[in-house]
């Protein structure tokens, strides 16, 4: 089959960047016919299992939901554009997917603004919201849920990632045709790349994965001297805490550095963010930071962690590196709440029936996150290495992304063609 999908970002760090080039790869493997549609200025970085990448020209502003910054691009709040420039960036993504139709299968990111360039090629198209766009951009903005609204009557599908991703569909898009058309259907983990191994070949994985890293400097790169520190810092087998995220304060990193001022354990902080310095300044010397890291590093480090935790305060469309630490056999200890919730219920089908509540905390309540993870710790190896092959288990039946790639392709929309 001939698939398009259509991204209006990267294809490395968040959530949906991540989400776009492993369904690329997936369908690829399955030997589809695949061509992203992103800004990635390097495609070459990364395994897209044949797809081919195109590169839209916006010229103009590009349109997000969270500021960050970008190596060669302006990056704007969706809400603060003009409607012109929001059009632009529309009309020529579109003009450039109309270029390589006819296709099977179209696939666009993104409520606002994936739909609009969807319902702009002319031929049916899905829609898969991820959730930011929603909640940082359109929530509380008529204007733009009404685009979003109107853009996905001609949608043949709205996939969202949990239920409460639906649920949020509908309380902020609004009432509508669409909402029969939503189907859930979770993110994927590459269960392959992601999996369980001893903890000396993860260690030595780990150090020399990071000796490769290029000597780059800025936030959205390793730190540098990341090998020698993993190696000093991770020598001794000791209880070890992994968090891998933004660092902002919705996702709630302050309140788990609170917490393991009350738990014997050291822990390792992954991500970038604007509230690294503060959180660098809080934190003790049994608390390392790394900057963001890839997925082959995480593969490695994750397999060394204990426990996994996404402590987030805020709503999040599903808990992909909870999901992710659980195909390597690390723990993972959620906030109950939003997607999250769906993740530990996912773990908890799984764990023995007297294990289950250390699969989740009370979401805000440092008291539970520090109960938990002082009692995951003090698990016998026994009951610990019972909960980490059914955290493994989790992940490849529910989650893996030949899965999740086969089931997206199992959609009401397999007759049509543009």
């Amino acid at each position: 089959m001939k698939v398009l999908i259509w991204h209006g970002y990267l294809l490395g760090g968040t959530g949906s960047n991540v989400y776009t080039r492993s369904l690329a790869r997936a369908w690829g493997r399955l030997g589809h016919d695949v061509t992203v549609f992103c800004q990635e200025s390097h495609p070459e970085r990364y395994d897209l299992g044949g797809a081919r990448v195109v590169r839209p020209d916006i010229a103009g502003p590009l349109p997000v939901f969270v500021l960050d910054r970008y190596e060669d691009a302006e990056p704007q709040l969706l809400q603060e554009m003009t409607w012109e420039d929001r059009r632009s960036f529309v009309e020529r993504n579109a003009a450039a997917l109309r270029e390589h139709l006819p296709a099977d299968f179209l696939l666009v990111n993104h409520v606002l603004l994936g739909a609009p360039v969807g319902a702009a090629t002319g031929m049916p198209f899905t829609v898969k919201a991820h959730g930011s766009e929603l909640e940082f951009s359109m929530r509380g903005r008529p204007e733009l849920c009404d685009w979003g609204r109107e853009s996905l009557v001609g949608a043949c599908e709205i996939l969202a990632g949990s239920e409460h991703i639906r649920r949020v569909i509908e309380e902020v898009v609004g009432p509508g045709s669409h909402l029969k058309r939503i189907r859930v259907v979770p993110p994927g983990v590459d269960a392959e790349q992601l999996r369980p191994e001893p903890r000396d070949v993860a260690l030595e994985r780990l150090v020399e994965e990071a000796g490769q890293d290029p000597p780059r400097v800025g936030e959205r790169h390793p730190d540098p001297g990341n090998a020698e520190r993993f190696a000093e810092f991770l020598a001794a087998d000791e209880p070890t805490v992994v968090y891998v995220g933004k660092l902002s304060e919705e996702k709630g990193v302050r309140l788990l550095l609170e917490a393991l001022h009350r738990v014997d354990a050291r822990a390792v902080i992954v991500g970038f963010g604007p509230a690294r310095a503060e959180l660098e300044a809080e934190a003790g010397p049994r608390v390392l930071f790394t900057g963001p890291l890839e997925h082959r590093h995480l593969a490695h480090l994750w397999p060394l962690a204990d426990v996994s935790v996404t402590p987030s305060v805020f709503p999040e469309a599903f808990g992909m590196v909870a999901a992710e630490a659980a195909a390597c056999g690390s723990l993972p200890l959620v906030a109950r709440h939003s997607g999250l919730a769906e993740i530990a219920a996912g773990l908890e089908a799984e764990y023995p029936p007297e294990l289950r509540y250390l699969a989740s905390f009370d979401s805000g309540n440092v008291e539970d996150l520090a109960a938990k993870l002082a009692e995951i710790l003090a698990l016998p190896a026994g009951e610990r290495r019972l909960l980490s092959e059914a955290a493994r288990r989790a992940a490849v039946v529910r989650w893996s992304w030949g899965h999740v790639a086969a089931a997206i392709l199992r959609g009401p929309w397999e007759t049509h063609s543009a």
